[in-house]
């Protein structure tokens, strides 16, 4: 089967999304499948390369994704005239192709990870722009692709009230690496040595300091934390990006005199994290949103107690040991993080999100498709 990829963002920018999308691209390419990608061009990449049998076709567009959206779209016209299927995701390539999807007559799928609708006002931006992004998302749901790929029954459901019809909604997870996250290949001493970590009662969250991911409450829980479990402190591995977002987490610890309670790393290779998360005495992810969780479901994987905020994907991601808290509370942070240190979590049997079995479901989904056409 030929199938054309269109993404915003790939390797070797580095994300949840682009690692999924690799994982896909390559995993459908090592079973024989002819693999394109058009994607916006990064400062020092290469306009065309291949790389693990995937042939990555990268657009100029002053490296602005939001242009990619128009400048793509010769090259994936182009490209589309010998594919079977077009792939896309939210958000920026989108037009490109659904318009080559409409002009060739191929069949076209469309990746939804969350619909955010009023919750843009999350994403750190003003009024107007949150209100532009809202109605952006709108238009997409409302494109005529053929499949809409929810990764979670949560983005399911979001999909549904945004009136895309169920019979076009398709539920695929997103794959986690259990190669890279797989427990027994870590002890997590070494790390606890290494920051100078003695009998604490380690809780731990990282990713992006942006205002979807929550990081002030845990913060905030911090010194609540500290009065019930006195020998604890909070692991915060988080990038610089936003930076104003990265600014204001600074503050806030200082603000609240945590410099003793908080040890704030900036983010290490992939594939030191799962040590980290092996050195940590439980997770946390305090998300406001989330279309699938990959905090979660790597920390999960990890066999590690996780507290979550009982909010869109979670709830279904999560498995193991675990606490649900509310959204934006502190003290119900707190409270799960007791639970746990305590022993007294849920549980349930350990979900797996595999790699090989989001291959298997995409596939699924591509040969309906052309078997139609």
């Amino acid at each position: 089967m030929k199938i054309l990829f269109v993404l915003e963002n790939y390797a070797p920018n580095i994300g949840g999304v682009e690692t999924v999308f690799r994982s896909l691209a390559e995993g459908l390419a090592s079973l024989g499948h002819n693999i394109s990608i058009v994607t916006h061009r990064l400062k020092g990449t290469k306009r065309y390369e291949v790389i693990n049998n995937v042939k990555i076709f990268r657009i100029p567009c002053f490296y602005s994704r939001y242009l990619f959206s128009f400048f793509a779209i010769p090259k994936t016209i182009s490209i589309a005239k010998e594919c079977d299927l077009i792939h896309t995701t939210t958000y920026n390539g989108s037009l490109p192709a659904i318009i080559a999807s409409k002009l060739l007559k191929k069949p076209s799928v469309i990746t939804v990870h969350e619909i955010l609708g009023k919750r843009w006002e999350y994403c750190g931006m003003g009024v107007f722009s949150s209100k532009i992004h809202q109605l952006l998302e709108k238009a997409i749901v409302r494109l005529s692709f053929d499949y809409f790929i929810a990764v979670s029954n949560s983005t399911r459901n979001e999909l549904i009230e945004s009136n895309v019809k169920e019979d076009k909604i398709r539920v695929v997870y997103n794959g986690v690496d259990y190669r890279l996250f797989n427990p027994r290949k870590y002890d997590g001493k070494n790390i606890r040595k290494k920051l100078k970590i003695g009998k604490e009662f380690v809780y731990m969250s990282y990713g992006r300091p942006g205002l979807t991911k929550g990081i002030e409450y845990i913060i905030r829980a911090a010194p609540l934390i500290s009065k019930k479990i006195h020998n604890s402190r909070l692991l915060l591995i988080l990038s610089q990006k936003p930076k104003k977002r990265y600014n204001f987490i600074l503050k806030l610890i200082s603000s609240l005199s945590l410099k003793e309670e908080v040890m704030l790393l900036n983010p290490v290779e992939r594939e030191e994290l799962p040590a980290y998360i092996k050195a940590a005495d439980c997770i946390v992810v305090p998300s406001l949103t989330e279309g699938f969780g990959f905090t979660a479901a790597e920390a999960c994987a990890m066999q590690k107690p996780v507290v979550a905020t009982n909010t869109t994907s979670l709830p279904e991601i999560v498995s193991g040991n675990y606490v649900l808290t509310k959204p934006k509370s502190p003290e119900d942070i707190a409270r799960g993080v007791e639970l746990i240190y305590k022993n007294k979590g849920n549980y349930k049997k350990l979900k797996k999100f595999t790699v090989k079995d989001n291959i298997i479901n995409y596939l699924k989904v591509y040969r309906e498709l052309v078997s139609k056409k």
